[in-house]
């Protein structure tokens, strides 16, 4: 996408002894200016490095770290990967070795952690970083504020952009840190997942020829970009006509990486039996619909093991808000004119992306990108905000914000702000705590979280998992006297993340279920609790997280595994947060027996 105007830098050469007649304040000046181009520079960069495993991983919040030296030399990079993966602070600390001492670490935003390590904190703290500057404070309410505080008490000077520093450039920087968590930020805001409208057109603005034949209407370039695209998104979604007239695949197509969930939104069901989308081999079809519509077509669907689900009101907002339960951050829409109307009428589209072919087809009656939002004047079209235009191949994309993004400042109280008001309100308490994705308040718990075990093989030795999703999945593999299998477990344990263990392991059940081992649907919640004991026995913040929440119930609150999840309305077996409630009983029964 193309970027904003070049960012200006400010000449910090020392200025010869013919010319020293300048006064003491414009000294002052120049060096105020100098050190705002370096901040924004580095803030800048740690942006771009934030966004690196974009497609290559699901969206997860976006974090880069630039470390500098005190002359302002870059000593070391890093970026979080996935979720339950190192992070970017720990990873840039490494990096620069000895090089911090008295450093400046560049963050793009306030790290996040709900793990109770504070792993990106301590990191800077024993590299002897002495300043960080942050691009944004981190837009989730039970993460907001907290490590910019536990940074500052450890001694550290802590400057956050738009507040402690401003300027031309400074703002500057801070947009490109706004952009690359702008999924992040949407959601927090507005409860439903970051959603971008894509669509190609011809120069007269239409989708499809009057015949509705549509292939190809944008250039093969174009149709590489919005591959990436789809690599971007947890879900692209599409309406039941695109389904009847183009059969797509909707798949990312780059041979690797992450792999967006396909959703269809159809309220009648009237789609075809045979279609692509209905092949899950390399990645799994969501449809959704109105409560009772075609009960035996959806049995059929079922049956090819294709999920769906009902709604009482289908439309896009409660689509997307149902999405948003189920933790996911982007979802890029590649419907027809009909459903994107609905969805720009229900407000949840927050960015479009616009192919525009140098080509005139015509028609009358020929499909454009948008139907009917019942406008009748010109002064009621939506302008885009922040639009960018770039030349992809022979076509122009045009892109930009239907809604700006939020602000990240807290406009209502704190929780500390809540707590000083009443101290009767005790944040996060409640009978029953809710656990899924690892940024959520008691991320811990998951599964998916970045923290190594060490368990015993059948020989007694013991080895090093990344963490208890990579163990988990490797077990169902374990002891398959077949080289396939045996080469599965090595791949999910070398898995760069608890993501990449999971993608590897549930695939190769899906399409080799005969490398399964025979007694896995008897041992595999033995496997589980085996792998959580070892996590929370040996992390002692993790033990105590655990213990604190006596008394509560846990639920793994994903809306769609049944078996590990608690499900959407609660039907979900919650194995997950039964074996988290079942370990806690019995680290407090041996609390209570050495006491």
């Amino acid at each position: 996408m193309a970027s904003s105007s070049p960012l200006m830098i400010v000449s910090c050469s020392p200025t010869p002894a013919a010319a020293t007649t300048r006064s003491n304040n414009n000294n002052k000046n120049n060096n105020f200016l100098c050190s705002h181009a370096l901040d924004a520079v580095h803030i800048r960069r740690a942006a771009e490095l934030a966004d690196k495993s974009a497609g290559f991983t699901s969206p997860h919040p976006n974090f880069g770290c630039v470390i500098a030296t005190q002359s302002g030399k870059v000593a070391g990079e890093g970026f979080l990967y996935a979720q339950g993966t190192r992070p970017a602070e720990v990873l840039a600390a490494e990096a620069a070795g000895n090089f911090s001492r008295r450093g400046t670490a560049y963050l793009n935003m306030e790290p996040g952690d709900c793990h109770g390590d504070h792993a990106a904190v301590s990191a800077l703290v024993q590299a002897g970083i002495e300043r960080v500057v942050i691009g944004l404070r981190h837009p989730l309410q039970h993460l907001r504020g907290n490590s910019i505080r536990a940074l500052r008490s450890e001694g550290l000077q802590v400057h956050v952009l738009g507040e402690d520093l401003n300027g031309k450039l400074i703002e500057e920087a801070r947009k490109s840190c706004l952009l690359v968590n702008a999924p992040l930020i949407c959601r927090a805001a507005s409860r439903v997942p970051f959603s971008v409208l894509k669509y190609a057109m011809t120069l007269d603005g239409k989708i499809a020829a009057s015949s509705g034949h549509a292939s190809w209407i944008s250039s093969r370039t174009s149709r590489n970009r919005v591959f990436e695209l789809r690599g971007r998104s947890d879900a692209v979604i599409v309406g039941g006509n695109t389904v009847r007239r183009d059969n797509p695949r909707l798949t990312a197509r780059h041979g690797g990486g992450h792999m967006p969930m396909r959703i269809v939104m159809s309220q009648t069901l009237d789609l075809p039996e045979e279609a692509n989308l209905w092949d899950f081999s390399d990645v799994s079809t969501i449809v959704v619909t109105q409560r009772g519509a075609r009960k035996r077509f959806q049995k059929f669907l079922a049956s090819k093991g294709i999920e769906v689900v009902e709604f009482d009101i289908l439309n896009p907002r409660e689509v997307m808000e149902y999405f948003h339960d189920r933790g996911y951050l982007s979802v890029l829409w590649e419907c027809g004119g009909t459903l994107a109307a609905a969805a720009i009428s229900s407000g949840v589209i927050h960015k479009v992306f616009a192919f525009v072919a140098p080509k005139i087809i015509g028609g009358k009656n020929a499909p454009t990108p948008v139907g009917e939002l019942g406008m009748v004047e010109m002064s009621q079209a939506l302008d885009l905000i922040d639009v960018c235009y770039e030349q992809v191949g022979p076509d122009m994309l045009i892109s930009g914000f239907l809604q700006p993004i939020p602000d990240a400042t807290p406009v209502i109280p704190s929780v500390d702000e809540t707590y000083e008001i009443d101290p009767t309100v005790t944040p996060y308490e409640s009978r029953i705590i809710f656990f899924y994705k690892t940024w959520d308040p008691y991320g811990a718990f998951s599964n998916f979280s970045p923290h190594a075990i060490k368990m015993p093989d059948a020989s007694g030795d013991y080895a090093t998992w990344l963490s208890v999703e990579h163990y988990y999945q490797a077990q169902k593999f374990v002891g398959v006297d077949d080289p396939v299998a045996q080469d599965g477990v090595e791949n999910i344990k070398s898995a760069k993340s608890p993501e990449e263990a999971a993608r590897i392991g549930r695939s190769m059940q899906r399409q080799q279920p005969d490398l399964v081992r025979s007694d896995w649907e008897s041992v595999k919640i033995e496997v589980m609790y085996r792998a959580l004991k070892c996590k929370f026995s040996i992390y002692p913040h993790l033990n105590s997280m655990l213990l604190s929440t006596a008394g509560s119930v846990l639920v793994e609150a994903s809306p769609h595994d049944l078996f590990w999840g608690g499900g959407r309305d609660g039907e979900g077996l919650n194995y997950l947060g039964r074996l988290l409630m079942q370990l806690r009983s019995e680290f407090l029964g041996e609390s209570h027996t050495s006491s």
